[in-house]
């Protein structure tokens, strides 16, 4: 069994699907390291038993990237949730009218009395 697309490549894919996926990925990713691991038991040739095992890691780390390609995915969409409630929260909040600013001071040069 081997799993080439965790995710559709359109829309988002929802909290429970990810993690549904992420569970199934985990799954194979054991298989796979149990294979590897009996591979120095098999009775086969050297040369195959090398190529077998460059095999069975590559199909581990591919694995591992499409975990962390759904966790990336969900810490997007979490932070896209995130700002959309606070833009909500902001549109939602009455814009508060300035209250009357203090009068600025005037500064040192136009209440310096001259004499001539």
């Amino acid at each position: 069994m081997q799993i080439s697309s965790a995710t559709p490549s359109t829309g988002t894919a929802s909290s429970a699907s990810a993690a549904s996926n992420i569970n199934k990925l985990q799954k194979r990713m054991r298989e796979l390291t149990d294979e590897l691991r009996n591979v120095a038991g098999q009775d086969m040739e050297a040369k195959a038993k090398q190529e077998k095992v460059k095999l069975l890691q590559a199909q581990i780390q591919m694995v591992q990237q499409q975990i962390a390609a759904i966790q990336r995915q969900m810490q997007q969409e979490q932070m896209d949730r995130a700002q959309a409630q606070q833009q909500a929260k902001a549109s939602q909040q009455p814009r508060s009218t300035p209250v009357n600013k203090p009068q600025s001071l005037p500064g040192l040069g136009e209440s310096v009395d001259t004499f001539a």
